[in-house]
């Protein structure tokens, strides 16, 4: 696990640093992904949780699922192009589990990858800590809105 701003990241995952979305490989070539603790600390309580329909395109840069938090309201945006296979349909009576669980039961959407190579651009979890700091570092963060 590395460790950033006192939240442990698996080393199993890749990691979308502009968008701060999590994506997990799963034995059949879905994809979970979910926001990661730092995305939901940025967004206060989280109140609302909309997904995409199951069976839908999703596009590179574009939202696969929309979030209200206490301070913020915006996008969880796909690193890649695919389908939406599914969602988390427990977030949608219970948001607060993107705060509390980030990598566990606060998972967001099952996407399948139009393409294998998906994970081009994206963190590794073991290159997690550097890739973090330097993010920060950068001020990329702060041109985001939504």
């Amino acid at each position: 696990m590395a460790k950033v701003l006192d939240a442990d990241y698996p080393d199993d995952l890749f990691y979308d640093m502009e968008n701060q979305i999590w994506y997990a490989p799963e034995a059949d070539g879905a994809v979970r992904a979910g926001f990661t603790p730092w995305a939901t600390a940025l967004m206060g309580d989280v109140l609302v949780f909309t997904p995409k329909r199951t069976g839908q395109a999703v596009e590179k840069d574009r939202w696969f699922a929309m979030v209200e938090g206490g301070k913020w309201v915006g996008a969880a945006r796909a690193a890649f192009d695919g389908i939406m296979l599914g969602h988390n349909a427990e977030l949608v009576e219970h948001p607060e589990l993107l705060s509390t669980d980030a990598f566990g039961a606060g998972w967001m959407a099952r996407l399948r990858p139009d393409r294998d190579d998906w994970r081009d651009g994206l963190v590794t979890g073991v290159a997690i800590t550097a890739a973090f700091d330097a993010w920060l570092l950068g001020g990329a963060y702060k041109t985001r809105t939504s």
